[in-house]
């Protein structure tokens, strides 16, 4: 067996889809979409959003079509926007890092009117689903919700930018 430096399942720099290289040093916010109470509680990882201020404000995201997210068809949902202490919350809702007894045991959670709330998040946002039916863009859901409700935390937000979760600092 050779170790080498670089990933096995990285493709040869010559062989990379430049789209997803470019897409990858956009900075994207880092959050846990959550829906659901009790044993009926399901969440996702999502970075591809945007928050559009408004009367009323709208929250899209791009949501993969085969998750367990999606599957529980919710019309309520909470954005919670997570710190840099919560990278391993944000792998193991990502299903890239293990969760032993489910990943609602990862963190403190409260339940709220629109789905659970991680207790020390950066801010989070209660949504309900408008109307129009998800549509598929590229190889995600465009799902679109109103924001009915706005938490602002303590923290600061946790970005991604090229395959790494990256802290903002703080601001003035």
């Amino acid at each position: 067996m050779t170790i080498h430096s670089d990933h096995p399942f990285v493709p040869p720099e010559g062989e990379r889809d430049p789209l997803r290289r470019l897409r990858g040093r956009l900075p994207s916010p880092v959050t846990v979409w959550t829906t659901g109470s009790g044993a009926g509680r399901e969440g996702l990882t999502i970075s591809s959003l945007l928050v559009a201020d408004g009367e009323p404000a709208h929250v899209l995201g791009l949501v993969d079509a085969d998750s367990d997210f999606w599957d529980a068809d919710p019309d309520t949902w909470v954005v919670n926007v997570l710190g840099s202490e919560h990278r391993f919350l944000a792998d193991a809702f990502a299903g890239t890092a293990p969760a032993p007894g489910g990943r609602f045991r990862l963190g403190s959670w409260t339940d709220s009117d629109w789905g659970p709330v991680l207790a020390d998040t950066a801010g989070w946002l209660g949504v309900r689903r408008v109307d129009a039916p998800p549509r598929h863009v590229g190889w995600g859901l465009l799902v679109e919700g109103v924001v009915e409700h706005v938490e602002v935390g303590a923290g600061e937000a946790m970005v991604h930018v090229r395959g790494r979760y990256r802290d903002i600092g703080s601001t003035p």
